[in-house]
């Protein structure tokens, strides 16, 4: 496929400010992993800026290799049993009233890393009690015992993203299938909290396909969703096959919200994570 030329609306200015270099010294000293920095989130510099960052959990390396994400593939180290004291104490220290927390992937491990998922969630809020929590997780093959161990933990809202629409999950998704990402967000809203989903645009989809499956998500009870442009992290990752306009990520947040979505946060820079503090007064 030919390499299309990025369009103005997606130059970013990363600016820095001493609240950006407090955050980036406390996840450095800690030895953090972020999925700001890991996936090259292009609201880095806005986030770290405000004290926000989405902390990543389980190590650096996952066990998928799906053809959008930076995120390293490969054999993972073992987990730190330290880590969630590490990612509690740097949320306290941050002074964070809302944290994310995601994690890579974790099929080499006989519970998929939930168990680790449940003294991170439990940590952060002996130390945190004030901060709100969002999970962003991974599908944990969609086993349902796995994900309830999450939801019994009760972070306040618990992401998954279904990433791309139907057609298009089988190129681009290693492991994960549609129908389970979708049972996920089941799952989650069957618990009583929130679910939240993230797509990307620009992978070649349509927007009657934007649209299905906005009718899928709410059908399973998602309330939240996230659209962003897709950005091709290098050459070897699935290339953009459109830059969709401003215009048009309007149009998607007008149609996701007139069809039940509590908020639906749309543009070409949204990420999962981005402007994630101002859903939780939809809890």
């Amino acid at each position: 496929m030919e390499h299309i030329r990025k369009p103005e609306w997606l130059k970013i200015q990363i600016g820095a400010n001493a609240r950006y270099a407090d955050t980036k010294r406390i996840v450095d000293a800690h030895k953090l992993h972020t999925i700001c920095s890991s996936g090259r989130c292009p609201n880095l510099g806005e986030c770290w800026g405000k004290g926000t960052a989405t902390f990543m959990i389980g190590g650096t390396i996952c066990t998928r290799s799906c053809k959008f994400c930076n995120t390293q593939s490969g054999k993972p180290l073992p987990l730190d049993p330290e880590e969630p004291q590490h990612v509690a104490e740097s949320i306290r220290l941050m002074k964070l009233s809302h944290a994310v927390i995601t994690s890579v992937d974790r099929d080499d491990l006989p519970d998929l890393g939930a168990a680790h998922w449940v003294k991170t969630i439990r940590r952060i809020k002996e130390m945190n009690p004030g901060t709100t929590l969002e999970t962003l997780i991974p599908d944990f093959q969609g086993r349902a015992e796995l994900i309830r161990l999450i939801t019994d933990a009760r972070p306040d809202i618990i992401s998954h993203n279904l990433e791309t629409v139907r057609r298009i999950t089988p190129l681009v998704r290693s492991a994960a299938t549609y129908e389970q990402s979708l049972q996920v967000i089941h799952i989650v809203a069957e618990s009583g909290i929130t679910a939240k989903s993230g797509i990307m645009a620009g992978l070649g989809e349509t927007p009657e396909e934007i649209e299905q499956t906005m009718d899928d998500l709410l059908d399973n009870g998602c309330k939240i969703l996230t659209i962003g442009q897709y950005l091709q992290p290098s050459r070897k990752h699935y290339p953009v096959a459109a830059y969709i306009t401003p215009e048009q990520f309007q149009k998607y947040k007008e149609t996701g919200e007139k069809k039940g979505f509590s908020t639906v946060e749309s543009g070409p820079l949204v990420r999962s994570s981005y402007h994630a503090e101002k859903h939780i007064r939809f809890t």
